[in-house]
């Protein structure tokens, strides 16, 4: 993950910022609320997958909302109806509520930094663009809705935030935090995700449905991974003074799941804070991975300048040709679209 903020915003403020997150999640593995197997999602129910029942109101969900030096805290959400006027605070976001069947509740997206799934161009295109970029509270709130989901480290009161869980509570706007973005969420945290959304919709067999879908193809993508030997991976991306920066990714255990479908390991998995460019010679992982955004830095001369520069020469992965262009979207929405990135990934790795 390379970057938090589009159009430029140095990678320096992006890091910075982004530790202060992984700081509250870290504060909240250690208070007992989420982390390891606490935050993982279990599976959905037999019941939810075999049949399509009805939502019957109020629905209680139990969710969760970020509590400063507490970290992610329990917090249930009451519906007492199937939500009308819904926020996504990201277009992934938005696309899933799209693969539901429910466009047409969708007052408001932000966060466009792909050119998004083009199966579903169509629909997207109907829904109004808060801002292209994070949305702040003012706009969310603006756009009148009675619930606002999305990504969860972006319900915070910042620029970039949506406002917190509690303050949006306060306002009577119900909110939904992915279970995708906590720290210890698998891909199993998904499904969670579509069968809870397809409660609060009262959409259970559209919901019952993707998740046969997605659980489908998780599997045809581990059947089919390039190599059968555990190999290692790390994130990487241009910071200041034209230097290498190095992302742990300790927090983005979904993202480090889906890629374990092709038997790949972060280097740096368990590792907290700043690493050096030291450190990423001296674990020498097999593969580098950049993120890719909309608005970002040039492509072609961000990679050129990671292969030539003079600290990474001797990593197998600079030697090999092995620096690996994701999409930001993919990894970073929190949604299905990771499949989508792996998938990808895995061919270019079959390649070489």
């Amino acid at each position: 993950m390379n970057r938090f903020f589009k159009n430029g915003v140095p990678f320096a403020l992006f890091l910075a910022l982004l530790l202060l997150l992984s700081a509250c999640s870290g504060n909240a593995a250690k208070s007992g609320n989420t982390g390891g197997e606490a935050s993982q999602a279990p599976e959905p129910t037999a019941a939810a997958e075999e049949t399509a029942g009805k939502t019957v109101y109020p629905l209680v969900v139990d969710n969760f909302a970020l509590g400063g030096e507490a970290g992610w805290q329990d917090k249930q959400q009451t519906f007492d109806k199937a939500p009308e006027r819904v926020v996504a605070n990201t277009q992934p976001a938005a696309e899933l509520l799209i693969r539901l069947g429910l466009t047409d509740r969708i007052v408001g997206v932000a966060a466009l930094y792909s050119e998004g799934s083009p199966d579903i161009a169509e629909e997207f295109a109907k829904i109004p663009v808060l801002s292209e970029a994070y949305v702040g509270k003012e706009l969310v709130v603006g756009a009148n809705p009675d619930l606002v989901l999305g990504r969860a480290d972006l319900f915070a009161d910042a620029d970039w935030g949506v406002g917190t869980v509690e303050g949006l509570n306060e306002l009577g706007i119900k909110t939904y935090m992915q279970n995708t973005g906590r720290k210890g969420a698998t891909v199993d945290a998904l499904y969670k995700d579509i069968e809870t959304l397809g409660q609060i919709f009262d959409v259970q067999e559209k919901a019952a449905e993707l998740i046969a879908t997605y659980k489908e193809k998780a599997e045809a993508i581990k059947a089919a991974a390039p190599s059968s030997e555990q190999r290692t991976f790390a994130y990487v991306s241009m910071g200041a003074n034209d230097t290498v920066a190095v992302y742990s990714g300790i927090n983005d255990t979904y993202q480090s799941d889906a890629l374990g479908l092709l038997n790949l390991k972060n280097a740096f998995g368990e590792v907290e804070g700043e690493i050096s460019v030291e450190k990423l010679v001296e674990a020498n992982p097999d593969i580098l991975l950049y993120s890719n955004y909309a608005g970002g830095p040039d492509l072609e001369k961000t990679i050129a300048a990671i292969y030539a520069a003079p600290a990474l020469q001797s990593l197998t992965a600079i030697q090999n040709k092995q620096l690996h262009v994701i999409n930001f979207d993919d990894f970073w929405g929190y949604g299905p679209e990771i499949f989508t990135g792996v998938e990808k990934l895995s061919e270019k790795l079959k390649q070489q």
